[in-house]
């Protein structure tokens, strides 16, 4: 396909998304996306062997995503539904971030059904299904960090202030997206962002700090340069589970003067 014949079927798939309440449409996937999702899938494989945490590595054969094809998120749901309790649904792209955290408070994930370019397999400057089935997918099959997705979603959509909203959103960019862990050998990777592009682990490391993670500045479309640490999922889902659990407006409002 040229890239006309991709941009007309990537708009094709993006008709198909039912939204955030009725279940996905089955979509018919094309050789060239199966080829894009094995790719991906199979380069991935040795590479979370080395530097992942644990936990992901247990989720990933809870899971069992397909490496040869892409799943439909109905399967992906029948998956998940019985170890954390999240199903999937089908947008068509970027959705806001209170779209997107209220879902995640209702153990819901807003997904795209297209793939990324197969010229580029490797990387996505936007969210495709690889990155929200394989890295999102796989982590909500581990109970805590399936915890963590919930506990960032009811934090956002329970404040009012469009500022402590960002931070929230933010402290969430550190951790769920792009969070690890120390490990004897280094860091390893748990974050949905990283599974998909773990060349990142070679960022700057710094402890867990709310306020920092909140008021640290990022580009979606570039590697992180600044990555925030856990000694373990535990303590992510203390740390951070835990501000999620108490943040409100007065309480980040406090934070930012202090």
């Amino acid at each position: 396909m040229d890239d006309n014949e991709l941009a007309r079927r990537k708009q094709h798939i993006i008709q198909l998304a039912t939204g955030p309440v009725a279940p996905p449409e089955q979509i018919i996937y094309l050789p060239h996306e199966n080829k894009v999702w094995e790719v991906v899938s199979t380069t991935l494989r040795p590479i979370w062997d080395a530097a992942v945490i644990d936990e992901i590595l247990e989720a990933r054969e809870i899971i069992k995503l397909p490496l040869e094809f892409v799943p439909q998120l109905s399967d992906v749901s029948r998956r998940l539904l019985p170890v954390s309790g999240f199903s999937y649904h089908a947008v068509g792209g970027l959705v806001d971030k209170d779209d997107f955290f209220g879902a995640l408070g209702r153990k819901s994930f807003l997904s795209t059904q297209y793939l990324r370019h197969p010229k580029s397999p490797l990387y996505t400057p936007e969210p495709d299904i690889i990155h929200e089935v394989i890295g999102h997918g796989t982590s909500l099959a581990n109970t805590k960090l399936a915890r963590l997705h919930q506990l960032a979603g009811e934090a956002l959509v329970r404040v009012s202030n469009e500022r402590t909203k960002q931070f929230i959103a933010d402290v969430w960019w550190f951790s769920g997206e792009f969070g690890v862990v120390r490990h004897s050998k280094g860091v390893k990777a748990l974050g949905a962002g990283l599974l998909s592009s773990v060349g990142e682990l070679q960022s700057f490391i710094r402890p867990l700090d709310i306020k920092e993670m909140g008021t640290t500045s990022y580009r979606i479309d570039q590697f992180q340069g600044i990555l925030f640490a856990a000694d373990s999922v535990d303590h992510l889902l203390e740390y951070v589970g835990g501000f999620f659990a108490r943040a409100s407006d007065a309480m980040v409002e406090e934070m930012l003067r202090g």
